[in-house]
């Protein structure tokens, strides 16, 4: 591996040069290749950092957005024998049969990713009642070669530093390794589990509309967990999920047959499932300070109601991997958007400074998902540069935007989905939040809610809320909250106005621009004209 990662390196350092600027697109075809090859060969954890980096390819050389989506497939599933004897080694004996764990195992998963896979079984009860259960199990070989996979990460990241790119990198190792070896326990991810059904439970706008599913603690071991199988809806399933909600946006004539027809036709459409997704991500992040990094949309699933007849329920898989928030960091979060969208941009300032990051306009862009610039300045004329050129403009801006990597919260790193590892190339998206995620779901089911307003609320009102205030700090931020709420009228007022006029070109077969189409137009104008990169559309949707 450590090998492999040179041979890329030294790559660029010999034939990244300004004689070579028109061999350049050959250069980043040969290294999409060798990394993507790098990435699948190995397996496990590099297809993880893979991922995260497909999650950030769109200011990424078009040969590697290309060779990075197609990570996004199902991983190959190991046979049955390897998981019968991860149990014996687990638990002593095997998963079914007269001795096994289960009364049923599935012996063919129902999803494999790329450190573990899931089985459907059923428990033994007592009352003959039937139970089933999803068994996550890790694959062996991730285990095997995880120390070796870190240890190999952490040197190469040294040496990109200090020898090759110049940038700063290895300040995010401790941090990503350590988080990576946590996503192995799968004890610990039990736990994580009834943590956040905790948490859900104490929030009254949460507690009814959202699920965590039952551990099995005295089932589950650190390569083996059980959990209560849940039957509804993912929400990768964007036709489905409009069946389920009885949403006509989303599953257009003509009508098909689909999985999701075996569940009774739900209340309140997509709005429902993306205002309860950005509220329970708005309550992780400025309430609990418990985030879950890896909300993509296979991990959703809406499901009918066990308890309320016709009204849906939001559930939430894949607990292996969290960030705990500091007080001082939730503030200062919450401060940064309510400074965005007041457009005090003091306060913004006075975020980034304390955090380490010398460009404001592009870190306010990055957390609020739309342009922000402060002042107006001269930019780089890309269209007259060659590909050398536009690359070392670039690495100036990232040195520019990291001053002191010190300072910078590492929460931030794992605030989005598992590690920004685009971090080389992407500057302006090392601190999106899990807000991308909820932006690229919101944007694919049609924009159905105000994404940026009820975010801001939340970061609002947890100002108010703080316990760490005194009665006149606290009567000072309840004044400040109300003076916000009236500045997010405006807000409502775009929003309502992009809807109007998206409705209104459907009526003529159309599809119009919806609100987040819009910021994603803006954002890529805004890419093009800071760094010089053509982001293609839709590159938010997922």
């Amino acid at each position: 591996m450590s090998s492999q990662c040179l041979l890329i390196a030294l790559d660029y350092k010999l034939n990244f040069k300004p004689e070579k600027a028109g061999k350049i697109p050959a250069l980043q075809e040969r290294v999409a290749e060798r990394v993507y090859n790098l990435l699948t060969s190995n397996g496990g954890l590099y297809i993880k950092i893979g991922q995260a980096i497909g999650n950030n390819a769109a200011l990424l050389p078009k040969p590697l957005q290309e060779k990075f989506s197609k990570l996004f497939d199902d991983a190959p599933q190991v046979p049955y024998s390897v998981v019968e004897s991860v149990f014996r080694k687990e638990f002593g004996r095997a998963p079914a049969g007269p001795d096994g764990i289960f009364e049923v195992f599935e012996e063919q998963a129902a999803a494999s990713a790329s450190i573990a896979q899931v089985h459907r079984a059923k428990l033994k009860t007592d009352d003959d009642s039937e139970q089933w259960v999803a068994v996550k199990v890790q694959k062996p070989d991730v285990s095997k070669q995880v120390e070796w996979d870190l240890g190999a990460f952490r040197i190469v990241m040294w040496i990109y530093e200090n020898y090759l790119f110049d940038l700063p990198v290895y300040f995010v190792v401790d941090f990503i390794t350590d988080h990576l070896r946590r996503e192995l326990d799968f004890e610990l991810e039990a736990k994580n589990a009834q943590r956040t059904s905790q948490f859900v439970a104490s929030e009254p706008r949460l507690a009814d509309r959202v699920y965590i599913p039952k551990v099995f603690p005295e089932l589950s071991t650190k390569k083996v967990m059980v959990a209560e199988w849940i039957d509804g809806v993912r929400l990768s399933d964007r036709r489905g999920i409009g069946r389920l909600m009885g949403d006509e946006a989303l599953d257009p004539p003509p009508r098909i047959p689909l999985p999701a027809d075996r569940f009774p036709t739900l209340s309140g459409g997509a709005k429902w499932v993306m205002r309860t997704m950005v509220e329970l991500f708005s309550a992780q992040i400025f309430s609990w300070g418990w985030v879950h990094c890896d909300p993509h949309p296979g991990n959703i699933i809406v499901r009918p109601h066990p308890k309320r007849r016709g009204k849906p329920q939001f559930v939430l898989l894949d607990h292996g991997l969290y960030v705990r928030l500091s007080d001082t960091f939730q503030q200062q979060y919450a401060r940064l958007w309510k400074g965005l969208l007041t457009v005090d941009f003091d306060v913004v300032k006075s975020v980034a400074e304390d955090w380490g990051i010398g460009t404001p306009d592009l870190f306010a862009s990055a957390t609020l998902m739309r342009p922000v610039r402060f002042k107006q300045n001269d930019l780089p004329d890309f269209d007259n540069m060659n590909d050398y050129e536009r690359g070392v403009v670039m690495k100036e801006k990232l040195k520019g935007f990291l001053t002191d990597t010190d300072r910078m919260p590492k929460e931030l790193i794992f605030i989005g989905r598992n590690m920004r590892c685009a971090l080389l190339l992407s500057p302006s998206l090392i601190l999106c939040p899990d807000i991308i995620i909820i932006l690229r779901n919101n944007q694919s089911f049609g924009s159905p809610v105000n994404r940026i307003r009820i975010t801001a609320y939340w970061a609002s009102r947890s100002l108010v809320t703080s316990h760490d205030m005194s009665l006149v700090t606290r009567l000072r931020e309840l004044v400040h909250h109300l003076i916000f709420l009236s500045v997010m009228f405006s807000i409502d007022i775009l929003f309502w106005a992009t809807k109007l006029r998206q409705w209104f070109w459907s009526h003529f077969g159309h599809r119009g621009e919806s609100f987040e189409d819009e910021l994603e137009r803006t954002m890529r104008d805004f890419a093009k004209s800071n760094f010089g990169v053509d982001i293609p559309e839709k590159v938010f949707e997922g």
